[in-house]
């Protein structure tokens, strides 16, 4: 056997995979001891199926593997984490109320005649998060007061208990701050060190150069290069996704703007939002920067009435007219639509069809007295399905099984057909593919061109850039600056994302000695 064959922990050979239709074909691929490799391509393109197959949440249609130098069928996910593959997913499966200690051991916690050894749990725990650069952490801290972060951390710790040969992570630096990536790479590298072979599994190609040593891209369910990243630009990679050059697809289009479509004065709740005030026209993006934790998402969920502010008012149209808004349903009323980051959690029915979940914000339209009418449903649903270019097999296909970006088009075309004046975007092109993207973005320009008026929230400052006409950036609760598009510059846009802390920690320094006294 030679050094490169010595050196292959897992091997997959013709994998295929067919649900209504085939999502994956002729799978060809191997994995080393101490490498990472990046697996990338548009969502839809199968590498949430490859993954599964390989952690036994899937049963392969075609193929073999061989783990180890055996062959390697495992009929669960249990099965497969007893030979030492894990998968981290995208959705964290930690349970909030139990302890970071409890939460790593639930399967498996030392215990005496029934009862749980606390002292032994603890001492396991810290061996655990040690190997993940944790070691600050309390392990009898609750896990809901983690930041997203520390939760992502820990989860990859629970999977490295015991022997871990392979490590899947799927877009594990989605909702990561920029320190918290670094924490995360440093310890990859220390698992590389170990000779854990590591599927990197993400749509930011920065990322991909940076931490893997090979990629492998899969488009339509077959693999189409698998390379050592160092050959590629991420202009190539893009192309070879996708499958088409993409330049011209960020052009957002001639924008002309109308009256005011929506005017916030002094919205606040609590200490998450304080004194927001903004306005947004017709035919506008108007964007909303800020870290994680300045009260984004809490500004959009006031103005759509999910929580009820402290203070300020929202006002609609031109001249504006304050609306009392107390409840979805009634910004709904008012022709405000809010496409929430978490589409899994809040947005859509993951068992349902598209075409339920269409039809769902729409019922007047394809309901008669109560009843629902099938055909009318699927109809409506049909026409999205067109208008959007969503992937699927029609409008009964189940949403569970739909990629990531064409299940955010089954929640935008929801709200489209309601013909909403305003809509309100949470992180609209989270976990998906650079394609998805710009199909994303177009369809943003469509809205603008028909007078809605959009606000978009992102943590992306480039994609901000690139698709916004003005830019406001919250820090601390409070929205610090707004700018112009060719007046910014992302260095001014960081800048005021970290002014409202340092000023929040100025004015606490002062306070400190009057307290004390």
């Amino acid at each position: 056997m030679s050094a490169s064959n010595a050196s292959v922990v897992l091997s997959v050979g013709g994998i295929g995979k067919t649900y209504t239709q085939p999502v994956l074909a002729g799978i060809d691929l191997t994995l080393h001891r101490g490498e990472v490799l990046a697996l990338t391509g548009e969502n839809g393109a199968g590498k949430s199926t490859l993954s599964k197959i390989i952690a036994g949440l899937e049963v392969p249609t075609l193929g073999h593997m061989h783990f180890r130098g055996q062959a390697y069928a495992p009929g669960s996910r249990t099965q497969a984490e007893r030979l030492g593959i894990r998968m981290v997913m995208q959705e964290l499966n930690l349970l909030p109320t139990l302890t970071v200690a409890e939460n790593l051991f639930l399967d498996n916690l030392p215990s005496h005649f029934g009862w749980v050894s606390r002292k032994q749990l603890r001492k396991a725990a810290i061996e655990a998060m040690a190997q993940v650069g944790l070691e600050a952490i309390d392990p009898d801290t609750l896990v809901a007061d983690l930041g997203v972060g520390h939760q992502q951390m820990v989860e990859i710790a629970r999977n490295l208990i015991g022997d871990c040969h392979v490590l899947i992570l799927d877009e594990p630096t989605a909702m990561l701050t920029a320190r918290e990536v670094d924490m995360l790479f440093a310890q990859i590298e220390r698992l590389q060190a170990r000779g854990v072979a590591i599927v990197y599994i993400s749509h930011r190609l920065e990322e991909l150069a940076r931490v893997a040593q090979r990629i492998a891209v899969l488009r339509d369910g077959r693999l189409v290069c698998v390379e050592p990243i160092a050959n590629y630009s991420s202009e190539q990679l893009v192309n070879l996704m996708v499958g088409r050059e993409l330049g011209d697809a960020l052009d957002m289009g001639i924008r002309t703007l109308g009256e005011t479509a929506l005017k916030v004065s002094g919205l606040g709740r609590s200490d998450k939002v304080r004194e927001v005030s903004f306005e947004v026209r017709q035919g506008e993006i108007f964007g909303i920067s800020g870290l994680i934790g300045a009260g984004r998402t809490e500004l959009l969920r006031l103005i759509y009435g999910a929580d009820v502010p402290d203070s300020g008012t929202v006002a609609l149209g031109s001249p504006a007219q304050v609306v009392s808004i107390r409840s979805p349903v009634e910004a709904v009323r008012h022709g405000i639509a809010l496409i929430t980051e978490d589409r899994k959690g809040e947005g859509l029915l993951l068992t349902q069809s598209i075409s339920a979940n269409i039809g769902l914000g729409n019922m007047d339209r394809v309901s008669r007295a109560g009843i629902l009418n099938a055909p009318d449903e699927s109809a409506l649903a049909q026409r999205q399905i067109d208008a959007m270019g969503i992937r699927s097999s029609g409008p009964r296909q189940i949403v569970s099984q739909l990629s990531g970006g064409n299940q955010q088009k089954v929640v935008i075309g929801r709200w489209l057909e309601r013909d909403c004046s305003v809509l309100l975007f949470d992180e609209p092109t989270r976990g998906i593919d650079i394609g998805a993207k710009f199909d994303i973005y177009r369809l943003l320009g469509n809205l603008t061109r028909q007078g809605k008026a959009l606000v978009v929230v992102s943590s992306d400052l480039r994609e901000l850039m690139l698709i916004c006409d003005r830019i406001g950036v919250l820090s601390a609760g409070r929205l610090i600056d707004t700018f112009e598009r060719d007046s910014w510059s992302q260095e001014q846009l960081l800048a005021a994302a970290f002014a409202g802390y340092q000023k929040r920690d100025a004015l606490l320094a002062e306070a400190t000695p009057k307290d004390a006294s």
